[in-house]
């Protein structure tokens, strides 16, 4: 149940139904009659009828049913009902049975999408359920569903970034998780029972043990929010398990379940002779296998320079030899003229 002040009636989700109720709940020390509005699937409290700011409110999203309750009231009039929430059992006391049946009528129908069979209702109140069941559908087609490529979208994000206090379990999982680690921590964050939000579930003892359980929501704009009278916003879900850590004066710890890892390398190890089986340790000084050496790309030899100084010796001696040449035909000519 949410407290919250300052919200006009005229921002509320169009009213299916309205009337006073005497409510009443585990918390609640005492019964009040509360003018209550059956906006969308949320039931909205108003002290007064003419009140335009609402003092409380309760999502209908963990209805499970809504019965008949058979004790006595003072007024003989009145008409008791019970309505079975996943995390809590509230009882509200209507002006009478008429009104009663319709109360069950209107939360049955826009929290199921359906029209009881089993209530005593006359059939221009059926039609009008049949219609408010019609308008609920188209209202709840409206919504905007979650941008699932948006940064903040709890599919990608979480998986990326989760606080390491997050287990996959349910509200009843949880609680049993929270039980039987009581000694490493007594706070997880786990998925929320509508899939598109997150919860906090708590224990604590007092007489025994004591679970509580905390909505964490998605904003649009970014962020989540833990959803209580006073809402608070953080920037992650990791700020949403500090802020609770810190603000309990760290009572509140958070459950870390380290996982255990073998410290021995061993195996299963069969006898070839008799065929027996037995757990055998690894020697501890295994010299770990070498990785394959690297491949060296072949190298050409390189043909060496040839120095300028060889080269002009060479040019040099061929000079040389072509001289010696010249003089020797010119000596072979002159013999010739003489003789």
């Amino acid at each position: 149940m949410a407290k919250r002040t300052g919200r006009q009636r005229s921002q509320l989700p169009h009213c299916y139904y309205e009337g006073y109720l005497e409510k009443r709940s585990f918390k609640d020390k005492k019964s009040r009659k509360l003018w209550t509005c059956l906006c969308g699937n949320t039931l909205y409290f108003f002290n007064e009828k003419r009140e335009t700011d609402y003092v409380e409110k309760l999502d209908l999203s963990g209805f499970i049913s809504i019965t008949d309750d058979g004790s006595v009231d003072h007024n003989l009039d009145a008409a008791r009902l019970s309505l079975q929430m996943k995390d809590e059992s509230i009882k509200f006391t209507a002006p009478n049975a008429v009104a009663r049946e319709l109360w069950k009528g209107f939360i049955y129908s826009v929290t199921e999408l359906s029209v009881p069979s089993s209530l005593n209702l006359l059939p221009g109140q059926i039609h009008m359920l049949k219609e408010i069941v019609e308008k609920e559908k188209e209202r709840l087609k409206n919504i905007p569903p979650p941008d699932v490529t948006d940064s903040h979208d709890p599919v990608v994000s979480v998986q990326a970034d989760m606080p390491a206090c997050y287990y996959n379990v349910s509200r009843l999982e949880a609680e049993l998780l929270l039980d039987r680690e009581a000694e490493r921590g007594n706070m997880l964050l786990r998925p929320g029972s509508n899939g598109n939000s997150f919860a906090v579930s708590t224990r604590q003892d007092l007489n025994g043990s004591i679970f509580k359980h905390y909505r964490v929501t998605q904003k649009h704009e970014g962020g989540f929010a833990i959803d209580v009278d006073d809402p608070v916003v953080c920037a992650t879900l990791h700020d949403v398990i500090n802020y609770l850590v810190e603000k309990t004066d760290r009572v509140l710890i958070p459950l870390i379940i380290e996982e255990a890892y073998e410290k021995n390398i061993s195996y299963i190890w069969s006898d070839n002779e008799n065929g027996e089986k037995s757990v055998q340790d690894a020697p501890s000084n295994l010299i770990p296998p070498s990785l394959p050496p690297k491949p060296v790309a072949l190298r050409l030899p390189t043909p060496e320079p040839v120095l300028a100084t060889a080269v002009e010796e060479s040019l040099y001696l061929n000079d040389m030899r072509e001289s010696h040449l010249s003089i020797y035909h010119s000596c072979l000519l002159v013999c010739c003229l003489q003789t």
